[in-house]
């Protein structure tokens, strides 16, 4: 199922999350949560709206205002987009060396066909004419 989805009326959502359905009109005035709306404006909750109250209530259980609610909230979604960031620069950092790597091996073996090998006994010391 996509979590996505707007299913659940604010009575079942109120409920799955463990508080009064006014709760929910509260996070919504303050920018907490933005539930989907119908055509005729009714409040639909997905489950990640209903995960995301769960968030919501165990900041708030432990004593955290809606005001650090709310910076919270933000602090995580910036972290989620810095980790977003991150993974798509180290997989492109990760390209990077194997292309290098590439390269590396590709002028080894120009050097390999470069090269010629010499007998040791075609190897003679040089001597100045100077005693």
């Amino acid at each position: 199922m996509d979590a996505q989805r707007a299913l659940y009326v604010i009575s079942v959502a109120a409920e799955l999350a463990g508080v009064h359905p006014q709760t929910l009109r509260i996070y919504e005035r303050k920018g907490l949560l933005a539930p989907a709306r119908t055509r005729g404006r009714s409040r639909r909750y997905s489950e990640d709206d209903i995960a995301l109250l769960r968030r919501i209530q165990d900041l708030t259980n432990g004593g955290v205002s809606l005001a650090g609610v709310q910076r919270i909230l933000e602090l995580e979604d910036e972290l989620d987009e810095a980790r977003t960031r991150m993974a798509a620069l180290q997989a492109q950092l990760d390209a990077m060396r194997e292309e290098m790597e590439r390269r590396v091996q590709a002028t080894h073996r120009k050097y390999k066909r470069e090269l010629v090998p010499l007998p040791s006994s075609a190897i003679v010391r040089f001597q100045s004419g100077r005693s």
